[in-house]
């Protein structure tokens, strides 16, 4: 139909420029980046998955629009039942890198993407990451590389950090920050057509 393309524009409700690189690896472009201005501290008690869930789906919500498709997502790392922060200071990095040296821990990305008509899907992918045990001048040098900044549990395993990642199970990407198999299964889900 020659005037669908108006009904497939896509909204990223995310300001991560690794998510954008990430869809831009399956040949989708978003129409526009909305970042999204919401509390991101995790509730009392709350388990990761369902901190996961609720912040993507306040995502898509607060960047809802009725002429487009909206797509939003929410990574949190964890280790066991704790939900490890997105580090703003060395300190909270180098915690989590003591937290995470020599033992697994969990990512978990909720997906939610909405549709032009009101239609709501999600997806939660869970990957298991394994770190080496890291000695104190390893992880000086990570914090002093300030890839950390930023990034759920204190690392990009895009970056630096990949010399210490010594198990992954589940998705690369979306440890990156997007999984991109489910990403891609809810968009084509909704009739957003996919190059």
């Amino acid at each position: 139909m020659a005037g669908s393309r108006a009904l497939t524009r896509l909204i990223l409700a995310s300001a991560s420029p690794r998510r954008l690189d990430l869809l831009a690896q399956i040949g989708v472009v978003p129409d526009a980046v909305v970042p999204t201005d919401i509390d991101e501290t995790p509730l009392r008690d709350e388990l990761p998955r369902l901190a996961a869930q609720r912040l993507a789906r306040a995502k898509a919500a607060a960047a809802a629009t009725p002429d487009a498709y909206v797509l939003a997502a929410d990574t949190v790392v964890a280790c066991g039942r704790r939900i490890l922060p997105k580090a703003a200071t060395e300190a909270e990095a180098r915690a989590c890198l003591a937290l995470l040296s020599g033992r697994r821990h969990r990512v978990l990305t909720a997906v939610v993407l909405t549709a032009p008509d009101g239609r709501r899907v999600e997806r939660l992918a869970e990957s298991v990451v394994g770190f080496a045990r890291l000695s104190e001048p390893q992880i000086r040098a990570y914090l002093e590389s300030g890839e950390w900044h930023g990034k759920a549990g204190g690392y990009a395993i895009q970056g630096r950090v990949a010399a210490h990642v010594r198990f992954l199970s589940g998705s690369y990407s979306n440890v990156v920050g997007l999984p991109l198999f489910e990403t891609a299964s809810l968009l084509r889900g909704l009739g957003y057509r996919l190059p």
